[in-house]
């Protein structure tokens, strides 16, 4: 089982890897998406996406973002927010990376983060709102919120996921017969029910989906990794 940064993101991270997502494994399906929701501390003025993105532009050395941590998801989410969509949010919208792991505050006032009990329990406070999840498609577990392109910023999609692989060179027989019995379990209702309750979206779309966005997500992490300036570890 591997995830977005080992299989993707580390490509470009890192000096060298000592594998190669693309060569060392044989892809055998997603199963899980892992939207991030933006948030921001209810202390804040803006109630929309959009309004967060005028509210940063007013106060560019003041407003910073956090997330769970460097090279994370979130991290890069919130790169992509400030880079790659200058010409939506301007430039330097959110000016500086927090890693967080407390509650939100005026130093921290907006987030990217994974959905978790955490974040849900300070939704339902009322001490943060939810602007907006990264997906194409809204939350199982947050219906209410909207999606980045109908919250006003059409193609900003960047989340988590998790994938299942087998050694290099596993038969297709073996491979169709393991994707088989994923697809089964993810589309059982009580299997279903727990992946959402810790705010993922189950999937199984096989084997030449997975490879095809291994390679698509290697391509767009780099990007987004090289125009915000991120120096290879």
């Amino acid at each position: 089982m591997s995830t977005v940064g080992p299989l993707a993101a580390n490509r470009t991270l890192f000096k060298s890897l000592g594998y190669d997502p693309e060569k060392d494994f044989t892809p055998i399906s997603q199963f899980a998406i892992l939207p991030n929701v933006v948030v921001i501390s209810s202390k804040l003025p803006p109630k929309t996406l959009t309004e967060l993105v005028t509210y940063a532009r007013q106060h560019p050395k003041e407003l910073n973002y956090g997330t769970v941590g460097v090279g994370s998801s979130q991290h890069l989410a919130g790169r992509l927010f400030r880079t790659g969509h200058r010409r939506a949010t301007g430039a330097r919208a959110v000016p500086q990376h927090r890693p967080i792991h407390a509650r939100l505050h005026r130093r921290t006032g907006a987030a990217w983060l994974p959905v978790s009990d955490h974040v849900v329990g300070l939704l339902q406070s009322g001490d943060a709102r939810a602007l907006a999840v990264t997906t194409p498609k809204r939350m199982t577990a947050l219906p209410d919120v909207p999606t980045a392109a109908e919250a006003g910023l059409p193609g900003y999609e960047t989340f988590g996921w998790l994938a299942l692989l087998g050694p290099a060179g596993m038969p297709k027989a073996v491979t169709d017969k393991l994707h088989k019995a994923l697809e089964e379990a993810v589309n059982d209702p009580a299997v279903r029910s727990r992946f959402v309750e810790q705010g993922a979206e189950p999937v199984s779309p096989g084997p030449e989906e997975l490879q095809k966005f291994i390679v698509a997500e290697t391509a767009k992490w780099r990007e987004i990794i090289t125009k915000a300036g991120i120096e290879p570890m």
